[in-house]
């Protein structure tokens, strides 16, 4: 009877024991947790410093910061337009060779050859060339020849000799009028290396000596200087619309929500504004 109730106090404090030691871990999870919550409420509650500053920043600052935003954003340098500017330095010739040879391969140079090709069959341009497949692939060809030469001529050779800048440096900050108007602009006037201003004779002396080369594959009919002239007036309009495209390209891509591409190493399109040339104060965009 005894061992039994020896037996029986022994194992009631075993439980007390354990009990208490189940009730002081559960108040140290406790303690614990509640600490933990106040340390995220107290991170929840401090001030957003970046944004409280950027709201009482004057507002050149937040366009600047917006400008910056927008730059990583679009990353670093365009595989569509390779011609847009990523930096302000200027290019040295195997640079501008290199870019010439990049526009000659980038994609917006084989999709426009393609189309116009299209055009030209459709309209029946060049009709000894005939129809077909066969005519369609000699049109592309010549397509895609003239615009090698016209890049050769108006990326590196002329820019190199003159000293201009064959990129195209975007003004990303305007309205759509400005924008359009200055991209028709930099059709006629493009920027030296040294950040000045310069007729474009790179770009219009380039098309029309590709278009004067090209009379030596193009055929019988088309080797008059009427139709070099013509070939060379529809080559400046789609320059023109080119331009546009390339003022805007950069808001497409971000407006596209693209930016898993520049993440992946594909930096397509980033581009830097133009700096102000040399000579009078240019009002800044609005």
């Amino acid at each position: 009877m005894g061992n039994n109730k020896h037996f029986a106090t022994r194992m009631f404090g075993d439980l007390r024991r354990s009990h208490l030691r189940v009730f002081h871990s559960f108040a140290i999870l406790l303690l614990a947790g509640g600490l933990a919550s106040a340390q995220q409420s107290e991170r929840v509650s401090l001030p957003d410093a970046p944004t409280a500053k950027q709201n009482d920043a004057p507002k050149k600052q937040q366009t600047q910061g917006t400008f910056k935003t927008t730059l990583e954003i679009m990353g670093k340098r365009s595989v569509f337009f390779p011609e847009l500017a990523t930096g302000r330095g200027p290019l040295s010739a195997h640079r501008k060779l290199e870019l010439a040879l990049d526009e000659t391969i980038a994609p917006s140079r084989s999709l426009g050859s393609a189309f116009t090709s299209g055009i030209s069959q459709a309209r029946n341009g060049l009709p000894g060339y005939g129809q077909e497949w066969g005519g369609y692939g000699k049109r592309l060809g010549s397509s895609m020849a003239s615009n090698a030469t016209s890049h050769m001529f108006g990326t590196f050779l002329l820019p190199a000799m003159l000293h201009q800048d064959p990129r195209y440096f975007v003004k990303l900050h305007a309205r759509f009028g400005g924008r359009v108007v200055y991209a028709l602009r930099s059709l006629v006037v493009t920027r030296t290396d040294s950040g000045g201003e310069a007729f474009n004779w790179s770009g219009i002396i380039g098309s029309l000596a590709a278009e004067a080369l090209a009379n030596t594959y193009l055929p019988d009919a088309e080797r008059t200087s009427g139709k070099t002239f013509s070939r060379f007036g529809i080559r400046m309009g789609f320059s023109a619309v080119g331009y546009v495209a390339k003022e805007y390209w950069p808001t497409i891509f971000k407006n596209l929500r693209m930016s898993k591409l520049v993440q992946s190493g594909q930096s397509d399109p980033g581009t830097v504004g133009p700096t102000a040339p040399s000579g009078p104060p240019v009002k800044p965009p609005q």
